[in-house]
């Protein structure tokens, strides 16, 4: 294939090289992707030329290229950090579902031209301008200190939380529970799943009216409000996140229970009180601890807890069946800094390594995947306040996250656990047989006062 330039006429403007290029890139899309079933999506271009689904497949999403350089971004070295910051950048756009263009996004990380076909189409990409653009430094930059150090960890995750309240809540839930939500049926309505998912946890922990609970990575204290009002326990919540705490303290003394409950802005490792907690339960905050910290996470966890309780993690962890993905993480460098993602049977051995007996393990994959889309959907139907209590930068990288972790999770890449630890005294459990207490409240409150 060769770039050909036609002399121009009299009187008619030149051309320019994207210009020219245009019908070329349609060509090389055309070729490259042709094949892809179902063709469920359009490409538009720089120059507004466009090509189109395949006939009879309506189109859930057009690709957008901004400029003739995202295409190099795209096909000559994909990464999925370089497509997430061609999007972040604009220098591509998605319009419509964008959850579905991950699947083409795939295709194209994994995407490997061979000899003759780097050959055929390297004189059209190397035309074009170089890829891997970004600007500024990634957050992954301005992190100091050794790796899951308190100092570090604090840095991490207060560059995603921190960000805003305001933000935050236009999008998630009205408790502003950031975590994934438990439906009983597809059609269920956020709040109402989020407020299944507090009980849920409240239920399998078996909370009794007087016992104390530490929620480690309390976020905005949904799960220790929630505990403290309908289950009568003194709930003790730690985050790493000043506007975090600051908020989840407000709600407690606005729903009138700042004698049951807090929110302190504390890291787990700063927590010394041997034995002081009936109930310990950790929801979305594992992924941060990282893998040379799990020892240090169970084993504390266990000093914390009495003989004889329990302990409910809930975490994100990867499926070690499906193939690395090439190229750096964009999550990891733009969303979760120093995030870790680790297989289920590395978290179960430590834990039990730990001391702890593993009582019960359960996937909400499905649900998160539910969760994921109301997040962008919600995000999406309030972009322009979104973008007014951040900026557009913010809107675009938050859209493209969730919908690129509903994906994964949809595909099985991800899951989400709950696991319930036992730290068993002499042998005994004091658990009961089944699980059957667990859904006796049907998805509704089980007050000890009512």
């Amino acid at each position: 294939m060769q770039v050909g330039v036609d002399p121009p006429s009299p009187g008619k403007p030149v051309a320019t090289l994207s210009d020219r290029i245009a019908p070329q890139c349609l060509v090389f899309l055309q070729e490259v992707l042709g094949s892809f079933h179902p063709r469920d999506f359009s490409f538009r271009l720089w120059d507004g030329s466009v090509w189109d689904a395949e006939p009879g497949e309506p189109s859930r999403f057009t690709m957008v290229l901004r400029n003739p350089g995202v295409l190099r971004t795209m096909f000559w070295s994909p990464s999925e950090l370089a497509l997430g910051e061609a999007y972040l950048y604009n220098d591509l756009d998605i319009e419509g579902d964008i959850s579905s263009a991950f699947l083409l996004a795939d295709r194209l990380v994994h995407l490997r031209l061979g000899l003759a076909e780097r050959l055929r189409f390297a004189r059209l990409l190397l035309a074009l301008p170089s890829s891997g653009r970004h600007w500024g430094a990634r957050p992954t930059e301005r992190l100091r200190g050794p790796l899951h150090s308190m100092g570090r960890d604090r840095q991490a995750v207060t560059y995603h939380y921190d960000m805003s309240n305001a933000f935050y809540s236009l999008w998630l839930d009205e408790r502003m529970v950031y975590s994934c939500a438990y439906f009983t049926d597809p059609g269920d309505n956020l709040d109402t799943a989020q407020e299944r998912k507090l009980d849920y946890l409240c239920r399998k922990l078996r909370l009794q009216r007087g016992e104390r609970v530490l929620d480690i990575g309390c976020g905005w204290g949904g799960l220790v409000i929630h505990a403290a009002k309908n289950y009568g326990v003194q709930a003790h919540g730690i985050t790493l996140s000043r506007p975090q705490a600051d908020l989840a303290n407000e709600r407690i003394r606005l729903a009138g229970l700042s004698d049951r409950c807090r929110v302190d802005v504390r890291d787990y490792r700063e927590i010394h009180a041997p034995e002081s907690y009936d109930k310990l339960v950790s929801v979305g905050m594992f992924e941060h601890v990282g893998e040379s910290r799990l020892q240090e996470y169970f084993r504390g966890a266990s000093r914390l807890l009495r003989p004889g309780g329990v302990f409910l993690n809930h975490g994100i962890a990867c499926n070690p069946g499906f193939p690395p993905v090439p190229g750096p993480s964009f999550s990891d460098h733009y969303i979760f800094p120093d995030g870790e993602l680790l297989p289920l049977g590395t978290t179960l051995r430590v834990a039990e390594a730990s001391g702890f007996e593993v009582r019960d393990v359960e996937s909400l994959r499905e649900h998160y995947v539910l969760t994921l889309r109301h997040w962008v959907q919600r995000l999406e139907a309030r972009r322009e306040e979104a973008c007014g209590v951040t900026d557009e930068k913010t809107y675009r990288l938050w859209r493209l996250y969730l919908a690129g972790a509903a994906h994964k999770f949809r595909m099985g890449q991800n899951s989400v656990y709950q696991v319930l630890l036992s730290k068993t005294f002499d042998g005994e459990s004091g658990l009961p047989l089944t699980r059957g207490d667990w859904y006796a409240g049907g998805g509704h409150f089980n007050s000890p006062e009512e």
